[in-house]
């Protein structure tokens, strides 16, 4: 999963979805390397909203879109490069494997990264850190019965500013940590 947020955990400027216009040129390029390093990549309905005009579809590299209703975005679809679907996200991933993929960037906002993490289904985190601050947004993730216990792979300080890149494990939770 890759994130950006503000130092107080908002991942959008008020209602502004369009995080390019707060975030540093190095978290744009770190994301731009990361995401081209992978040949799937999910997102949320609403992530995809923000986006959709700046996809460039590639061949052999497969986004996937979840949507309570993806049957109104059949003009969008290109198989094989960009799909939609209301699957369960553990199926979601358990089928894709079976194709052969074999990791899975997750992008998005609040409601896809909780949905993730309450599943157990993110095994690391990329996290950059803006060194803003807004009182108004979206947090990073949104209300849940969940937890998740993290270990600081490592960390890279991206500019002058203070923007930082973190790096960690999603640890499983066993009873009694």
């Amino acid at each position: 999963m890759v994130m950006v947020s503000s130092l107080n955990g908002r991942i959008t400027r008020g209602d502004d979805l369009k995080i390019g216009l707060w975030t540093s040129k190095e978290d744009i390029k770190f994301f731009s390397s990361l995401r081209d390093k992978f040949n799937l990549i999910v997102m949320g309905r609403k992530t995809y909203e923000a986006v959709r005009n700046e996809i460039e579809l590639k061949p052999n590299k497969l986004r996937i879109v979840l949507t309570k209703n993806p049957a109104i975005y059949s003009k969008d679809t290109v198989k094989g490069s960009l799909e939609f679907t209301d699957e369960h996200p553990a199926k979601l991933l358990r089928r894709l494997g079976l194709k052969g993929y074999k990791n899975c960037l997750l992008v998005g906002g609040s409601e896809i990264a909780t949905l993730f993490l309450k599943l157990s289904l993110v095994d690391e985190l990329y996290l950059t850190i803006e060194p803003r601050i807004f009182g108004k947004g979206k947090f990073m993730l949104a209300d849940g019965d969940f937890e998740a216990h993290l270990k600081l792979i490592s960390f890279k300080k991206l500019n002058r500013r203070g923007t930082l890149n973190l790096r960690y494990k999603v640890q499983k939770v066993r009873h009694g940590d």
